[in-house]
């Protein structure tokens, strides 16, 4: 383990929630193998999620190495299957899933993070600085105020985890997107069987289901290009 570079992320003495064999086996069965730096980062991240949560309402799941496999576990299975590179728009951020974790995964993904919640959004802002993640925008406006914002789409990924209302979301997601963007949601059935009904219709790939999880999958879909030539209507 690269213990030199440990105190530039977290003071050893901090680390104590988890040690590092533990979050490898916690993290096998979803097949994402992290570098030395990335374990390191995670614990982090971890440490910060458990300190802030006993203060603000950041996560139901308090137990550590449920929020291992629940949260960073869950976010990180999308990069098994999928590309996420470039710039991804990840929608009521929350504490972080998937977005902030991605931006773990890939230190060169460009990402903004949309929680209207300030105090969200300042544990969001930690995060980032404490794990050393590099540049990322968080923003407080809600997703179809901030599509309002954008002169022309710009997202080659949207991501939402947890998060209601898609009948709304994904049509407001898509208008962010570039003409090869795809959507991104963490479903479970009853919320993936909605997707049929949503206009305008994407063309969702084979759903991704999610280990150790009861009926919970990851979704990914694409504009057709059918559509990618209109002009979207304002929301």
């Amino acid at each position: 383990m690269g213990a030199g570079l440990l105190p530039r992320i977290l003071p050893p003495k901090m680390l104590c929630v988890l040690d590092f064999p533990t979050l490898r086996k916690l993290l096998e069965p979803f097949g994402v193998p992290l570098n030395d730096r990335q374990e390191q980062q995670l614990l982090a991240y971890l440490e910060l999620l458990l300190k802030w949560n006993a203060k603000i309402n950041l996560t139901a799941i308090e137990s550590p190495e449920e929020c291992v496999t629940r949260h960073f576990g869950e976010s990180l299975y999308l990069t098994k299957g999928l590309d996420v590179s470039g710039r991804l728009l990840d929608i009521g951020s929350g504490a972080g899933f998937p977005g902030l974790v991605l931006k773990l995964a890939n230190p060169l993904l460009s990402i903004t993070l949309l929680e209207p919640v300030a105090k969200k959004r300042a544990f969001l802002k930690e995060a980032a600085r404490v794990c050393e993640f590099g540049p990322v925008v968080v923003r407080g406006e809600r997703l179809e105020d901030f599509g309002q914002t954008l002169h022309s789409p710009r997202f080659d990924l949207a991501t939402a985890r947890a998060v209601g209302g898609l009948e709304q979301l994904v049509p407001q997601a898509v208008r962010c997107l570039n003409p090869n963007g795809l959507v991104c949601l963490w479903l479970g059935h009853a919320q993936a069987a909605e997707l049929g009904h949503i206009q305008p219709r994407l063309d969702w790939r084979p759903p991704i289901p999610i280990p150790l999880s009861r009926g919970r999958e990851i979704w990914v879909g694409s504009v057709p290009e059918s559509w990618q030539h209109i002009e979207p209507q304002p929301p």
